[in-house]
């Protein structure tokens, strides 16, 4: 029998060839099939989900619960990794999720990941998105690069703040520190104050720096906590263009959680595509057949294999760029219907992986 590989929740399995398999049929495949097959098939997906050693629980009405904000059994607290300083906005996401964490901070965004896999943290905080910005290709590319899995999501309101030396007023300002990306968000602020813009790795490696210099002439774009942190003063609040700017981080962990029955999840995953005229289109039927709705689109070239040969015998050949589509869906895993869909799915992919399941807004603002 040919097969191809699919990986679900970082677990490879065999993806059937329809060709081969006249017993199956192409659509809703996985709801033609009897029982013992169907279990086989998922098995694994269940063995690998019941293996979950990362989640702590409360017993409610007999059954196990996520409880997000707890800690670990061993009584240790949480530990998340994140990249930046203390003070950084990834900080205050980890902060939200889990009030009683131990932050871990690295230098990178790999860094923060390679601590989870270590065991040098539980968990890791990943910005993904901005409502202004948009979202972070480089951080999509880490998803699929490691093998954590996605356990919840943060949405964090994001108050940009002018930071300066105490008793330093805007008008001894000549030089304004922060992350590119902050200080794009705070251009029409910044143009106001005629300051020259100077762009940092981190907002809060920012007001450390003017703390730890006291530099009276330089002010730093960064949040709340970073001046409570370096003991700076808080010149100017809300300093974004855009008062509705918000964040959307993702929580990573060695292991999968178990979906409850009484919460809205959500699934991410990413795939690649055969050739073939409306392939995205039937593979993203898939979902609108079965009512779930898609919450996000992402396409990002392969870096392995960036474009693809195509022959036509009319036109000769031709030149594609390939393409990984990473894509959120609101439907748990343990719902017939995404398990449905993935099966279909399969039909276009020539690779999917489920990269989490996790209960949708985990974190509200």
């Amino acid at each position: 029998m040919a097969s191809k590989s699919i990986a679900i929740s970082g677990c490879e399995l065999p993806q059937l060839s329809w060709s081969r398999v006249s017993l199956f049929k192409p659509l809703n495949w996985i709801g033609s099939l009897n029982t013992a097959r169907r279990d086989v098939w998922f098995g694994a997906i269940r063995a690998e989900v019941s293996q979950s050693v990362d989640r702590t629980v409360t017993n409610v009405s007999g059954k196990l619960q996520k409880d997000f904000s707890s800690f670990p059994n061993d009584g240790m607290k949480v530990r998340i990794s994140y990249k930046g300083l203390p003070g950084s906005y990834s900080e205050d996401a980890a902060l939200k999720a889990y009030p009683k964490c131990e932050t871990v901070p690295c230098d990178e965004f790999e860094e923060a990941f390679k601590a989870v896999e270590l065991w040098l943290a539980d968990k890791a905080v990943l910005p993904i998105e901005c409502s202004i910005a948009g979202s972070i290709h480089r951080n999509y590319d880490l998803l699929l690069r490691h093998r954590l899995h996605i356990v919840g999501e943060v949405q964090l309101s994001i108050n940009l703040c002018l930071l300066a030396m105490p008793g330093v007023r805007t008008e001894y300002l000549k030089r304004v520190l922060s992350h590119p990306q902050v200080l794009d968000m705070s251009d029409i602020f910044l143009s106001k104050l005629s300051v020259a813009r100077e762009s940092v790795d981190d907002a809060a490696g920012a007001a450390q720096y003017i703390a730890s210099n006291e530099l009276r002439d330089a002010g730093a774009v960064a949040s709340r906590r970073a001046s409570e942190i370096y003991g700076l003063n808080i010149v100017a609040e809300n300093v974004q263009d855009d008062s509705d700017n918000v964040i959307r981080f993702l929580v990573l962990a060695r292991d999968p959680i178990i979906p409850r029955a009484d919460k809205l999840y959500k699934t991410s995953i990413v795939f690649t595509l055969d050739e073939g005229p409306g392939v995205l289109f039937k593979a993203l039927a898939v979902f609108a057949l079965r009512d779930i709705n898609l919450t996000k689109i992402e396409s990002r070239p392969q870096r392995k294999q960036p474009l693809r040969v195509v022959d036509d015998s009319n036109t000769g050949s031709a030149k594609y760029f390939d393409y990984l589509f990473y894509i959120d869906f609101e439907a748990s895993m343990a719902e017939p219907r995404a398990q449905n869909a993935l099966g279909h799915l399969q039909e276009f992919a020539t690779f999917l992986r489920v990269l989490g399941c996790y209960p949708t807004n985990t974190i509200a603002l």
